[in-house]
């Protein structure tokens, strides 16, 4: 928080100067680049969507009528859907397939890539298979097989199989063990230039770790040099993703032109500018064209948040968030006299662009769900409100004191909430009470969203001074080394990956595609926050995966 001190004192009617702390956040490095769709890709999608309604028709016929006694070929085929990016066209097709599967899955008495495939679509489905699958992979010691270790794509299956596992499975534990080991070995020997690039991907980032549109990108390129790769499938997913990605051009100019608008740049340039980072993060929750509503209203939402939280943290006094914090909880427009200059700036447009949501999903009847989305907001400047009483104090909580509220400070269960609001019927009133209720996979997806980003930001915002962050409050409460209380954040991260599958096995607390959208977030935050803070200062991965989802299409021969 800011200081208040005396500049004038020479003269007894002069206001204090206020000496703000300033982050000196990095300006955006995109300029007006996404600020203009080219109307041209109008009429080359036409023509495009004619072909790709025609190959669905293809691919779906593949889907329901390949034998089910060839396990491997079909295991293989929706998994390579799933890959590229087009499983959302035939949602019924692959459900069907895999209840069929499922059945038969116990029976089956396959090798090592196609034992640990069926049971990582199958767990990613909600299905529960037992991991005692992997036990017939073991020697009389207890140890997966030497022999195993030449078989690449198996122990790479096997290794993509260990990320779906839940507490309590040690066998899965020990896959991922040996699994990491080897393969680490075998990228850096002589395997097969291909092999060698998806080890190290999957090293990297597991598929249940990435997004899906950085997924779909990067296999078209190995599928293609398959040599039993399904044309149509991959001529398919090429013109979708390139259908796609037109869209999402189309979306993030017109939020660059609202951005551009509010004027937050030139009106609050103390505060991130982060507009097309913001949008990425959101076509990671949701990319498909049915979420274009809800892609609207979620990046409106984060952007907006991503600034308050900016407020709180890097530029305002005690005093005035004091102010700021009731204004928020009344949620009126009459508080506005209250509030300094700058502040109500931002409190105008938020509470216009709540509105103007509300507006738009009233026409549908769920103006119910606004009621959810302030109450969330509210939660969030109260947890930042606690964290600034913290640092104005100078305390350093412990754990137990300090997780309430990071957890809803890290904003992940708001913009679970949020992340609702343009959805269809799927989203009941039920679901938003079952998220306010403590839902467990949203309080691990929070917590490890909070764990991610103090590991990798705590030193630099320690530098400009900010709240004490969870390796502070571990070494506090448990007398320990940072560096131990770091390694104990990072397990925590991977038994918290474990809590999100658990909630996804059936029967299940809320809705797939609801989980879907927690999973997401979480998928996002691991993409940001793994190894460096890659929202505020924007490396060459959030680079490079930005330019593939917004700048460049996919060839298509």
């Amino acid at each position: 928080m800011s200081i208040q001190v005396c500049a004038a004192a020479q003269s007894p009617n002069a206001k204090p100067e206020i000496i703000r702390r300033t982050a000196n956040f990095p300006p955006s490095i995109w300029g007006d680049r996404f600020l203009n769709y080219d109307s041209q890709d109008i009429i080359t999608n036409a023509r495009n969507q004619q072909e790709v309604n025609e190959l669905k028709e293809v691919v779906r016929r593949e889907v329901l009528t390949t034998s089910a006694g060839d396990f491997s070929h079909r295991l293989k085929f929706i998994d390579a859907i799933q890959r590229l990016g087009v499983a959302y066209h035939f949602e019924s097709e692959i459900e069907e397939a895999l209840e069929r599967m499922h059945a038969a899955f116990r029976d089956h008495d396959g090798d090592l890539y196609n034992v640990a495939l069926g049971f990582r679509l199958l767990r990613q489905h909600g299905y529960k298979v037992s991991c005692d699958v992997f036990k017939k992979f073991k020697d009389e010691n207890g140890s997966f097989k030497e022999c195993l270790i030449a078989d690449v794509p198996g122990m790479l299956s096997l290794y993509e199989a260990g990320h779906l596992g839940v507490r309590g499975e040690e066998i899965l534990d020990e896959a991922l063990a040996f699994t990491t080991t080897h393969l680490d070995s075998a990228a850096k020997a002589h395997v097969s230039y291909e092999h060698a690039e998806q080890i190290t991907q999957a090293l990297e980032r597991p598929l249940r770790k990435d997004l899906e549109r950085v997924c779909a990108r990067r296999y078209m390129s190995i599928y293609q040099d398959e040599a039993s790769h399904n044309e149509a499938l991959l001529k398919l997913a090429k013109l979708d993703f390139n259908l796609v990605h037109s869209l999402h051009k189309k979306e993030l100019s017109e939020i660059n032109r609202w951005w551009k608008e509010v004027d937050f740049e030139k009106k609050l340039p103390f505060a991130r500018s982060r507009i097309v980072e913001l949008y990425f993060w959101v076509v990671g929750v949701y990319f498909e064209p049915q979420n274009v509503e809800a892609r609207k209203f979620l990046t409106k939402v984060i952007a907006l948040v991503s600034v308050m939280d900016d407020i709180y943290d890097a530029y305002a006094t005690f005093e005035e968030l004091e102010i700021f914090t009731g204004a928020i909880e009344r949620w009126d427009m009459s508080c506005i006299d209250e509030l300094p200059d700058y502040m109500q700036i931002f409190y105008r447009t938020i509470l216009t662009v709540v509105d103007e949501i509300e507006e738009e999903i009233a026409k549908d009847g769920r103006s119910y769900r606004v009621y959810y989305a302030k109450e969330s907001l509210k939660a969030v400047a109260r947890a930042y409100f606690e964290e600034a009483r913290w640092f104005n104090e100078g305390y350093t909580p412990t754990m137990d004191e300090y997780l309430p509220a990071a957890i809803v400070s890290s904003g992940y269960p708001m913009l679970s909430t949020v992340s609702l609001l343009g959805m269809g019927d799927i989203v009941t009133k039920e679901t938003f009470e079952w998220l306010f209720n403590d839902a467990k996979i949203v309080r691990a997806s929070a917590t490890l969203c909070r764990f991610m980003d103090d590991i990798v930001t705590g030193k630099f915002e320690k530098e400009r001074g900010h709240v004490a962050c969870s390796i502070d409050c571990y070494v506090k409460q448990y007398g320990v080394s940072e560096q131990e209380a770091l390694d104990a954040l990072n397990k925590q991260v991977v038994d918290l990956w474990k809590d999100i599958n658990e909630e996804f096995l059936r029967p299940t607390a809320a809705p797939m595609a609801v989980l879907m959208r927690v999973l997401n977030l979480t998928k996002v935050v691991d993409l940001l926050y793994k190894g460096d803070d890659g929202y505020t200062r924007v490396g060459k991965v959030v680079k490079d995966k930005i330019a593939s989802h917004f700048i460049d299409p996919v060839p298509i021969i």
